[in-house]
């Protein structure tokens, strides 16, 4: 007799999350303020195909937001730049909001940061960031584009976002 079992939550995010997890103003970190930053992007697979059913959570310190992309992988988040801080190791870290990725067809989430574009002191003393390779850095600040910030992740392939082990 066939194997009939389906996958589970673990295996996929399909359509166990999509619809129990978003929730009213959940990509809003911070409610609409002068100084609050939208962060608008896609999610793309290798290919460069928009991923329609990922899902985006981006935090720190007490800033929560969650996004679900649209039909064209599009999500936006809304959000307050956090300032500079210290780890865990007290080593001084360049403002950033923690990055976790779910979707379709990936056995766990996916960890990366966003860096802020207008740091690039604060970001060439991070100490996360000197670990990444320098022609890879770019996959990890976000870019100024007409009064937003623009962040692309990009599962694999050419432009690949950068992701951490954790």
């Amino acid at each position: 007799m066939p194997d009939r079992l389906g996958p589970t939550p673990s295996q996929t995010v399909g359509p166990f999350f999509g619809f129990a997890l978003p929730f009213p103003g959940d990509a809003e970190a911070e409610p609409v303020a002068g100084d609050s930053l939208r962060i608008e992007g896609q999610v793309l697979d290798g290919e460069g195909a928009p991923v329609a059913d990922a899902i985006l959570e981006a935090w720190q310190g007490v800033q929560f937001a969650r996004c679900r992309t649209d039909s064209e992988g599009a999500f936006h988040l809304l959000v307050r730049k956090p300032g500079p801080f210290a780890g865990a190791d007290g080593r001084r870290e360049a403002p950033h909001l923690e990055l976790t990725v779910f979707a379709r067809g990936l056995l766990r989430q996916l960890a990366t940061r966003i860096y802020f574009p207008d740091e690039p002191a604060a970001n060439e003393a991070d100490w996360v960031l000197a670990l990444v390779d320098p022609d890879r850095r770019d996959t990890l600040i976000a870019r100024a584009e007409g009064g937003v910030l623009h962040f692309d992740v990009r599962l694999q392939g050419a432009g690949e976002t950068v992701f951490f082990a954790l």
